[in-house]
């Protein structure tokens, strides 16, 4: 991974180990422990873990909303503002979590619904941490690098220490649970709640430990560097005394040497009402809820379906999702190349396709041979596809993202909203329908139809939004010419200098990046967007500043790739004329 130090990987692959661990223990264990430990009824367990995923669902696009623009504060300029929430949401995840597992205090014998309203601030709090975190650290991919090879790289290392985080907690658990030879329960009770608080207070302690990593290791830059472009490039057109843009080698112009970039692509800088109006926003949102829908759900639904419909040992809540995890961690290994050579699309098709084969096999799945041998290689499929569906879908979204890193938080909350909100509503529904309150016969068969038709189901409506991104090029937000927006080169400048020119005929507004392709055949600065072929958003297509900016000497910024800044100033600036690129 060019550019970045392997401290820094490390640093950030450790930097959601501590929401890893906690959301393993909230998937794969907290219906198990409300209904067989706390022994809540199912609709109940479903209530709490609605709670915290609405909670969730409306806390991640406030927090991608102010993530993306709270670098003016003073503690968030000097820290880092994405760091800056991660430290915010991770204190609030050590603080609320452990309640969860702690039993009511005070109030083990008050109704059910009283117990409820106990739990739901812990799960709030807990919640509005963990989205603060999640949603943070991944819009620090976007800002840390603009390959997508590197991007599923860091999307691969964060999932591959995911994975760690999960295999961490299913070995806790049945160390703690398959250790006790005092048990005489063949299945998860009452009797194990204290078990439950010591594995809480063990991944809480392994986790704030990598979030101290993670803070130590990895330095927010103020300003997102532009791999292909200096960060010092500052060059300046200023007009003559009849408004015409001057040569750049002119002697009248200051002198200022200019490094030749490869080509920096054009851009629209991208608010959160511009991303609401971009259809390919709503197609990779889709497929990043189906995604997770198929994860979390065959991570909250198979230790119940190994204890309801199978009938196995208490310990095997631990080791069967042990050996999902290790298949979704070997497959980390390989991503990179498989992106690389068959690219985004065919990898999230085959992951769908391994993870859908798999729900298949579950609801064929019966008898001793199965639970003793076949159960593994259905375990193995569930983990590697859910690998390579996440991973890719993680990329995929960073590639929306694409030099877009001003509202790239936004955009993870809103992706994070969906998947939160569908999680909760469908465990809910899911434990509404559960036909028994009690271990009955009809349990046996309900578990694995939900294995089959909800996760199986999620895993074709990803392989459907995948396939209507076929034929689009994710992240290309050029506008076409019957919107009045399209950008447009030329072989010519008016005076004469060759080289390309970029304009915008109707230019509705000012977020348009004035930076195009720079390369050594172009003279100076005229394709970069400064000098000869310059054409600025005027509204007619002459390249000059609207009347009214020109008279009142106003001052806006326009987005550039990679958080560099076309910084547009009118004549009446004595210091600065023209059009500056400033890092």
């Amino acid at each position: 991974m060019a550019g970045l130090s392997v401290h820094t990987r490390f640093g950030y692959g450790v930097g959601h180990v501590l929401n890893d661990l906690c959301s393993a223990m909230w998937f794969t264990y907290l219906l198990i422990y409300f209904h067989h430990v706390l022994l809540f009824n199912n609709s109940l367990s479903g209530v709490v873990l609605l709670i915290g995923q609405v909670a969730d669902a409306l806390a991640t696009p406030f927090v991608g909303q102010e993530a993306d623009r709270t670098d003016d504060l003073p503690f968030c300029t000097r820290y880092g503002r994405r760091k800056t929430w991660h430290l915010l949401g991770t204190a609030c995840v050590i603080c609320a979590f452990p309640f969860i597992f702690l039993g009511c205090l005070g109030c083990n014998y008050s109704h059910d619904w009283a117990q409820v309203i106990y739990y739901a601030p812990f799960v709030v709090i807990f919640q509005f941490g963990w989205a603060a975190t999640q949603i943070s650290h991944l819009a620090l991919i976007p800002s840390i690098t603009q390959d997508p090879h590197d991007r599923t790289e860091l999307n691969a290392v964060r999932y591959g220490f995911t994975v760690m985080s999960n295999i961490t907690v299913y070995i806790v658990t049945w160390l703690v649970l398959g250790l006790d030879t005092t048990s005489s329960s063949s299945g998860v009770g009452p009797e194990d709640g204290a078990k439950f608080r010591y594995i809480v207070l063990i991944v809480l302690l392994i986790g704030a430990a990598f979030a101290g990593v993670f803070h130590a290791l990895v330095k927010e830059s103020k300003t997102p560097q532009y791999e292909n472009m200096s960060p010092d490039v500052e060059v300046n057109t200023s007009s003559d005394a009849h408004g015409s843009q001057m040569h750049p080698d002119d002697s009248t112009s200051r002198d200022r040497s200019l490094p030749v970039p490869h080509c920096v692509p054009t851009h629209f800088r991208m608010t959160s009402t511009d991303w609401l109006k971009n259809h390919q926003f709503y197609q990779v949102a889709v497929l990043y809820m189906g995604t997770r829908l198929f994860c979390n759900l065959t991570q909250a639904y198979v230790p119940i379906y190994l204890q309801d419909s199978l009938h196995m040992p208490e310990e095997s809540v631990a080791y069967i999702p042990l050996v999902m995890y290790i298949a979704g961690f070997l497959m980390t290994t390989v991503m990179r190349s498989l992106n690389k050579f068959i690219g985004r699309k065919a990898s999230f098709i085959l992951g769908s396709i391994i993870g859908g084969s798999a729900c298949i096999a579950v609801w064929f799945g019966t008898g001793n041979l199965y639970k003793k041998y076949i159960l593994y290689v259905v375990a193995s499929l569930l983990g590697a596809g859910g690998s390579i569906m996440l991973i890719t879908s993680l990329s995929i979204t960073a590639d929306l993202i694409g030099p877009n890193v001003e509202s790239g938080a936004f955009v993870y909350g809103a992706m994070s909203f969906t998947d939160k909100l569908s999680n909760g509503v469908a465990i809910m529904l899911i434990q509404n329908l559960n036909p028994c309150t009690n271990c009955c016969p009809m349990c046996s068969s309900y578990y694995r139809d939900v294995l089959f038709y909800c996760c199986g189901g999620a895993s074709l409506l990803s392989l459907l939004a995948i396939l209507t991104l076929l034929p689009i090029k994710i992240g290309d937000r050029r506008k076409g010419k019957e919107s009045g927006d399209s950008i447009r080169e030329h072989s010519g400048t008016s005076d004469g200098v060759g080289g390309p020119e970029v304009s915008t005929s109707s230019c509705p507004n000012s977020r348009m990046s004035t930076v195009a392709c720079i390369g050594p055949s172009v003279s100076t600065m005229a394709a970069a967007g400064v000098g000869p072929g310059l054409s600025i958003c005027s509204g007619d297509g002459t390249g000059k500043l609207p009347e009214t900016a020109e008279q009142s000497g106003s001052e806006e910024y326009t987005a550039v790739p990679q958080g560099l800044r076309a910084r547009v100033t009118s004549a009446s600036d004595d210091d600065d004329d023209g059009v500056d690129v400033l890092p």
